[in-house]
């Protein structure tokens, strides 16, 4: 069976997440339904990550075993087709080798969070960054991210309900930008690491929130991971903000 890798889009909001449940709307029951209508019977799709209710993707990657061969383009066009209206997109797809997995052959994967600092609500960004209505310091909100940066036991900032056998990750990179954004400000974290556990992104930038609006000075962020305890964490921030924004691979498998 011919394999292909698919590079997805997708608006989080109406989901359960990226996983299929027998009871709520996912991300992968939506791209296996359309899949359905193109060929019956085709085994479940394998995705890079597995994102959670309302959290967002720029650059997913997936891999589907087809019955026959299908030119790349005419496969992203008809699977387009038939995801409409459900806010999916496959923006690229590729024919790859029967070994390449979508999760097991990526060496990393970057997310982005976005925060807007404004009192005023969100209108066009509802759903999709996280509002803070108070100032943040960035600065501080640096310092307390490099002390999370490396090879570390990040237990206290996975979920309870996280599957990974082990606590041990590397964090390759978190950084913070700050943007214009109408009425306030919008803050951009970026992180890069091989794999996450389960919530980390999000439980890190709660915690970092609570450092840049002063309510923890930035070494209290190094304690909370020395402790190796869920209870030492700051709050966990909202799926809103967070978004899937790549997965990188050995070859890039959608150049050209």
């Amino acid at each position: 069976m011919p394999r292909y890798a698919l590079k997805i889009e997708y608006d989080g909001q109406p989901f359960s997440g990226w996983q299929r449940q027998s009871s709520a709307p996912s991300v992968q029951e939506n791209l296996e339904d359309a899949l359905a209508k193109l060929e019956p019977d085709l085994p479940s799709t394998a995705a890079a990550g597995r994102t959670d209710a309302g959290v967002h993707a720029m650059g997913q990657v997936a891999h589907i075993d087809m019955g026959r061969d299908w030119d790349p383009f005419r496969l992203s066009e008809a699977l387009n087709y038939h995801l409409k209206p459900a806010p999916i997109a496959i923006t690229a797809c590729a024919a790859v080798p029967d070994d390449w997995h979508a999760r097991f052959s990526a060496v990393e994967r970057q997310y982005l969070y976005r925060i807007a600092i404004r009192r005023a609500p969100l209108v066009h960004d509802k759903g999709q960054m996280w509002r803070v209505m108070h100032d943040l310091d960035l600065a501080a909100m640096q310092e307390g991210a490099a002390l999370l940066v490396g090879h570390h036991d990040f237990t206290t900032f996975r979920s309870t309900m996280c599957q990974a056998k082990s606590p041990v990750k590397t964090m390759d990179e978190i950084r913070f930008e700050a943007t214009a954004y109408p009425g306030g400000l919008e803050i951009r974290a970026h992180l890069r690491a091989r794999s996450f556990l389960h919530n980390q992104v999000r439980s890190i930038i709660g915690t970092l929130e609570r450092v840049g609006a002063g309510a923890w000075p930035p070494a209290r962020v190094g304690e909370a991971l020395a402790a190796k305890d869920r209870a030492a964490c700051g709050p966990v921030a909202p799926p809103d903000g967070l978004y899937l924004m790549g997965v990188r691979y050995e070859t890039d498998v959608f150049a050209g």
